[in-house]
Parts: C-alpha cells; structure tokens; sequence
C-alpha cells in the first residue's frame, strides 16, 4: 500500500469545471498560459484581467480562491533566473546600486515575468486539481499529442508515488538500524558517513527501480499492451463544453487587446 500520495483528493468534485471536457481545460490553459506569455511587458490592466479570469474560474471549481493563489507562489524562484535583466537592460536609470545601474526598463521587464509566470501556474494548478489523471492523459492523446510523449508523463506520474514510497522504506530501515540516542541527539557517524549512507541509499532506490521497470515492462506487453492507453468510457463534448470553450477564448481575446492597446 503506498504511503504517499498528492493531489487526488480534488479530482472528483461535482463544479462546472470539474465536469468540463478535458480537452477543453487542457485547450483553455494552453491559450491562457500564451495569452500570458504573449502580453507585452508591463500590461498590468491585462494581467489584471487574468488574474481576474483564474479567481473566477477558481471560485466556480469550489476549491475556494485561495486554492491557487496558496500554491502558486512555487513559480517565482524560477522565475527569478530573469533577477539580471534590470542591471543588462539599457534605457532610464532607476537606482544606482555601486558600479551598476538599475533601469526602469528592465525592472518591469523583469516584474512582468513575474506576473506571467505566476498566473500560468495558477492556471495550471486549476486545470490539474480539477481533472482526473485518466481523463487528462486521454485529453493529450484526442488533441494529438504524441503517444510516447503521454506514455512518459502517465508513468512517470504514476510511478512516482511508488519510488517515493521505497524511498521511505529505505529511510525507515536506516533509522531502524542506527539506533535511538538521547533526546535531540543525532544517531550514526558523522557527515562523511552520512553521505556514504545517503549514496548507498540513492543506487539502491536506482537499481530497484531499474528491476521495477523491466519487471512492469514485461507484465504489460503480456497482456498486450502496444504503447498507448485504452479508456473504457471516453468523455464526449456538449453544449456546455463548446459554450465554456468560446466563452473563455472570448474573454482571453478581449485580455490580449487590453493588454496590447494598454500596456
């Protein structure tokens, strides 16, 4: 029995956008991320409005609008790869920080990035906790996204668990073997020792996950499986899928312009 697991709780709700075709919330999160990506630096009436859009849409999957907006906040270490981009950008000086000079430029260059990369994560957060794994798999394989590219991801989900389970055991067992010391105390050798530990750790959790793979491998081909996954009852869009999908590309549309007419 695996004693981890992440996000399977919230797949299975009863909102719109829970009911919603996967291909449409895979489709309505690829256009938002581009629509984020595309606004020109500084176009903060338009991130605005999609801010606005994913506070909606997170109101309507009734996980509350703080669900996103608590878990989004993982982006902008990444994010901050673009920290240069206000000392390398020419153009008005902000401030004088010793030999370099921030620029106006730059600084909402870089806040900009900010911003998108904090909304598409936001989006993509929504569009994950509000879509079963099965469902959004088989979404990628209807919009034509290679199979071996879908293969990869519905494994490396579902065998992640699995790994991060043997990794507890092997931490289980370790603890299980150095012996208990006095109250905050640290148990076994020292620093040196540990790395010896943590090393052996990592090659085993690799060699078994090596014997796993082969061992998964061969029990699937025996019960015929050809490189894709079959579901029994395949979603099918309606009336309210179409009407979400032309409604969200609307108001993505109207975004965009805000943020090209106004930014």
């Amino acid at each position: 029995m695996l004693h981890i697991d992440l996000a399977d709780q919230h797949h299975h709700g009863s909102s719109l956008i829970h009911r919603l075709d996967p291909r449409v919330k895979v489709i309505g999160t690829l256009l938002f991320i581009l629509a984020a990506s595309l606004a020109p630096a500084g176009a903060w009436l338009g991130y605005a409005l999609l801010f606005a859009g994913t506070l909606v849409v997170a109101h309507l999957t009734g996980l509350g609008t703080g669900f996103a907006l608590r878990r989004s906040y993982v982006a902008l270490p990444f994010a901050l790869a673009a920290i240069a981009l206000p000392f390398t950008v020419a153009g008005t000086a902000l401030a004088q920080v010793g030999p370099w000079s921030i620029s106006v430029e730059g600084t909402v260059r870089l806040l900009s990035i900010l911003v998108k990369s904090w909304l598409s994560v936001q989006a993509a957060i929504l569009m994950t906790n509000t879509t079963a794994f099965p469902d959004l798999m088989w979404g990628l394989r209807a919009l034509r996204v290679p199979a071996a590219l879908v293969a990869i991801v519905g494994f490396m989900y579902r065998y992640l668990f699995v790994l991060a389970d043997e990794g507890l055991r092997l931490r289980r067992a370790r603890a299980a073997r150095s012996g208990a010391g006095p109250a905050g105390a640290k148990t076994g050798g020292g620093l040196m020792w540990r790395g010896q530990v943590a090393g052996g750790m990592v090659g085993n959790l690799t060699l078994r996950a090596f014997e796993r793979s082969e061992r998964i491998h061969a029990a699937m081909v025996a019960r015929g499986y050809q490189g894709e996954m079959h579901m029994l009852d395949t979603p099918h869009m309606h009336d309210q899928d179409w009407n979400a999908l032309v409604g969200w590309v609307t108001f993505l549309t109207l975004a965009a312009l805000v943020g090209f007419i106004f930014g």
